[in-house]
């Protein structure tokens, strides 16, 4: 099945069933809701991203199965969504597939299942980007060597539908070269670990070790653990994460040692309608997963056991939560248009702990870089529990344990590495361990996954499309703007207000054939075949496409099946649009096809064949597009294109005596 665990197949879903690993790769075939839910309960389906695509498709199966004659039993459908939506109450991405391919039943089965079958391969996008994002975290904060990291539970191939998210970031760190061992939790009771990724880490070639779960401390502790790396079944608004049992005293062995931990999920796992950690519903487990094994009793008859399938960390113990978006730093916020792709850090320094006595607690040892040497126990290794960031309208998050209301503070000098270190005082000569880690955490995250060069784009990008909105010419979503930078194009995401784009509002795509250079949840703007076809037929490095109303209303009044001419003459503006000549100016006009690649192509076949065409043009009732060598430059040919429109529209003419230009007579405007 490839790297896909999950495949729809003449109307049954597919799977692997991770009842018989290692020891058996099975193929289970489920045809009805029942077969689902039982393969949710009993784990042969698991992963929090794997069981939200599964539930999608059994809302599918409900579906068929509820249609007689064509018409659909919407009242038994959603009986049976509920049902499966129930089949494992903690992990929030079952409910939350349920609902999505649900919210599909007035439109029909078929498009149900196009919604799942979208759903199957949106995962796989999500997957590679959240695994490249943690993977350039993790090479961010650890030293420059091949790194050990340390895992729990299962978070690949098997969990997801695709390479995985945190395994998936071990993949990635592997295929970099990167990688020197991962040490696998076994995960009791029910052996995800060694069952499922041991399996898929033989199955990568990735080197690794098994070890039992109450190893873990003592692995970070002496065999030189770089990072921790978990997956997450739901994380709520507080920034509590939910994982499998054993990730809590994980989290409390990487804060003693000073490593990190690092939370990978889908924004799907992300619940911000649960406020904290304390309201999430843990699952309690049957007591024989614990009272023996393999059908051997292990313990006296009669036990009673205490088995919870989950367990929840706190905020102040995860260094980052890294999603398919970034590196988050409120994981418990609304992602919103604009901010949905920010990749800033989680958390802020925290305070300087002391030991009791009004003394500082002395750190580990650190590196050249900064980061505390593995094997040396930081006693103050504290993430931040008091420095939690405000919420969008400035008042503290429930999680927030600041006495004062106020962030901490830290007085620091910049150390050789480039880290920020404490100011030394009399009682602080060594670095604070917690202060210099963290400090690497807080630098800017948009350097772990895109050049200076790209974010510099953005930012001039944002701010431009920030001045047109507010001129009325990119009215909410409308509009767009690039940059060229070799062979790729910095462009506009599309469905973002221009009023409120920030820098990481953008997608990188191939000017070649206007795809994305990454996967990832943005979409370039649907103009973007416009922008890439200027780049190929004329010299240019940004173009700005924008709906000015007067130039718009006038390509209205030449619009026509075929590419048409409209000529300018007289006015001293034409001087500013980069035509050959300053007096008259001849500015193509463009059908408005509703496929808009085809608009794209018709440009490139007519700059290709015109070389000497303005770099302006119209698409009727389109508005207009403007290149040049800069910005700058397009946006002022936008802007002069634009002004002699309106002066066109008061006059009721495009071509003026000029006098001494040489130009006599006028010629009334027929629109």
């Amino acid at each position: 099945m490839d790297d896909s665990s999950i495949e729809w197949i003449d109307g049954a879903l597919v799977t692997i069933d991770q009842r018989a690993l290692p020891h058996e790769v099975r193929e289970l075939r489920i045809t009805t809701v029942d077969d689902l839910i039982d393969a949710i309960k009993s784990l042969a389906i698991r992963g929090a991203p794997a069981i939200g695509v599964a539930g999608a498709f059994g809302v599918v199966l409900a579906a068929r199965a509820n249609t007689v004659d064509g018409v659909v039993d919407t009242a038994r459908v959603s009986d049976e969504a509920r049902r499966i939506a129930d089949a494992r109450p903690t992990a929030v991405n079952l409910a939350w597939g349920v609902q999505r391919t649900l919210a599909r039943l007035p439109q029909g089965t078929r498009a149900m299942l196009d919604e799942a079958l979208e759903m199957l391969a949106e995962d796989g996008r999500v997957n590679l980007a959240a695994a490249n994002h943690a993977a350039d975290l993790v090479q961010r904060l650890c030293p420059a060597r091949p790194l050990r990291i340390l895992t729990h539970c299962n978070t690949g191939r098997l969990a997801t539908t695709a390479v995985g998210t945190a395994i998936g970031a071990l993949r990635v760190l592997h295929e970099r070269g990167a990688l020197a061992e991962v040490i696998v939790d076994e995960t009791r009771p029910l052996l995800q670990g060694a069952r499922l990724t041991a399996w898929e880490m033989a199955e990568a070639g990735i080197p690794h070790r098994l070890t039992i779960d109450s190893a873990a401390a003592w692995a970070m502790a002496t065999e030189n653990v770089d990072a921790v790396l978990v997956g997450a079944d739901r994380i709520t608004a507080d920034g509590s994460v939910a994982n499998k049992i054993g990730t809590y005293m994980l989290a409390l062995a990487a804060r003693h040692h000073g490593i990190p931990f690092i939370v990978v999920a889908p924004e799907s796992t992300r619940d911000i309608e649960t406020a904290s950690g304390r309201d999430i519903v843990v699952e309690q487990r049957a007591a024989h997963e614990v009272t023996g094994f393999g059908g051997v009793p292990t313990a006296p008859e009669g036990t009673q056991t205490f088995n919870p399938a989950f367990d929840v960390t706190p905020p102040e113990l995860v260094t980052a939560v890294v999603t398919e978006f970034g590196v988050l730093e409120h994981p418990g916020e609304a992602r919103t248009a604009a901010d949905a792709q920010t990749q800033r850090v989680f958390r802020q320094p925290p305070p300087a702990k002391t030991n009791g006595s009004g003394g500082k607690h002395r750190s580990a040892e650190v590196t050249a870089n900064g980061l505390p040497k593995r094997g040396a126990a930081a006693t103050n290794g504290e993430l931040s529990d008091a420095a939690q960031s405000t919420n969008g309208d400035g008042t503290k998050p429930s999680s927030a344990a600041s006495t004062n209301g106020e962030l901490p503070k830290h007085d620091s000098i910049e150390s050789p590495s480039g880290l920020p270190q404490r100011a030394a005082g009399p009682s602080d000569e060594e670095p604070d361990t917690t202060t210099e880690y963290l400090a690497a955490l807080t630098r800017s995250v948009t350097e772990l996954t895109q050049g200076e060069s790209t974010a510099g784009a953005g930012r001039e990008i944002a701010a431009l499309a920030r001045g047109l909105y507010a001129k009325g010419w990119m009215p909410g979503t409308a509009g767009n703007i690039s940059v060229r930078q070799g062979g790729t194009v910095v462009v506009t995401a599309s469905g973002l207000s221009k009023g409120e784009l920030t820098d990481n509002d953008m997608v990188t795509v191939r000017v070649e054939d206007s795809r994305p250079v990454a996967a990832t949840r943005r979409k370039p703007s649907a103009e973007t075949t416009i922008h890439t076809a200027v780049y190929r037929a004329a010299k240019s490095d940004a173009v700005v496409h924008v709906h000015p109303p007067h130039a718009t209303a006038l390509s209205i009044g030449a619009a026509n099946a075929t590419v048409q001419t409209v000529r300018f003459s007289g006015y001293e503006l034409i001087k500013g649009l980069g035509g050959k000549s300053p007096h008259t100016i001849d500015i193509p006009v463009f059908p408005n096809h509703a496929d808009v690649p085809r608009i794209g192509a018709d440009i490139e076949e007519y700059l290709s064949a015109h070389p000497d065409a303005p770099p302006v043009l119209f698409i009727a009732g389109h508005g207009i597009t403007a290149w040049g060598d800069t910005l700058a430059q397009a946006r002022d040919r936008a802007e002069c294109l634009e002004a002699m429109c309106e002066l066109a529209t008061l006059t009721g003419r495009r071509q003026i005596s000029v006098g001494d230009n040489g130009f006599e007579g006028f010629e009334e405007d027929p629109t």
